[in-house]
């Protein structure tokens, strides 16, 4: 069941990718969600039409969750879920960079057993289904090994190195990166590029499912910021932060943020 429908999401990936292609961020008609949820783009809709299209014609007895979809709930009922982020990166999208992402997932009774994050203007594509290991390109990918927190390097925004989140008061010396795209900073991780990831603001189902199982399956070990295992496809969408490294730098980044950190 799951390197099927891994096989259904890279096409679908693939598709929609072939519609965002279509569109030049710049130039993109642009709206403002209510309640400051942030922009969207009319090539935010195309992608996620393509996908509710090809992903729920292939399997209509799976719910569905989307970023760019009203949540009508029914998904609770459902035994497998997809979950879609059809662009992860909008603003950067909207600025004209290539660094912004499709993410895909399957979750099955909370768990993910299949996952794709398509970065299409860079050709790359992560995959993997559980139990299968996870891939760029169809090159196996393996998490970095680094067990030293000194000199770690570190995907993040800016607030979670502020040393009100960690014991010591300041941050055990990590170097910080960043990219928009929080299911590119799952998948680089994965790739081994970056030691870690974190962020200890609320993160949505959408923007890290995929991502957590190419961790997983690329043998990171991934959390919430408390150290709490992720479930997908709960009520409320939105999961308290994500913390990401190779098992041991994962325990010592427990160790050293302060319990219940949050932005």
């Amino acid at each position: 069941m799951p390197v099927t429908d891994l096989k259904l999401l890279i096409a679908a990936a693939q598709a929609a990718g072939d519609v965002a292609r279509q569109y030049t961020g710049p130039s993109a008609k642009v709206w403002d969600k209510p309640e400051g949820a942030g922009p969207v783009t009319e090539a935010d809709l195309a992608v996620n039409r393509v996908l509710e299209d090809t992903l729920r014609a292939a399997r209509p007895n799976y719910g569905w969750l989307s970023e760019e979809s009203e949540d009508d709930g029914a998904r609770l009922t459902r035994e497998r879920v997809f979950i879609v982020d059809p662009i992860d990166g909008t603003r950067s999208f909207i600025e004209g960079s290539k660094t912004w992402a499709h993410s895909i997932a399957l979750v099955e009774q909370g768990k993910v057993v299949a996952g794709v994050i398509y970065l299409p203007m860079r050709d790359k594509l992560y995959a993997a289904a559980r139990g299968m290991g996870a891939t760029l390109n169809s090159t196996p990918l393996k998490v970095g090994a680094s067990n030293r927190l000194n000199g770690a390097s570190m995907l993040a925004a800016k607030p979670n190195f502020d040393g009100k989140h960690w014991r010591a008061g300041e941050h055990p010396g990590l170097v910080r990166s960043f990219r928009p795209s929080l299911a590119y900073r799952m998948a680089l991780v994965a790739e081994g590029r970056f030691d870690a990831m974190m962020t200890l603001r609320g993160a949505w189902e959408w923007d890290i499912a995929a991502g957590a199982l190419i961790l997983t399956e690329a043998g990171a070990a991934i959390s919430d910021r408390d150290g709490e295992s992720l479930v997908f496809n709960n009520q409320a969408p939105k999961l308290p932060g994500v913390l990401a490294a190779n098992p041991v730098l994962h325990g010592e980044l427990r160790e050293t943020l302060k319990p219940g950190a949050v932005i």
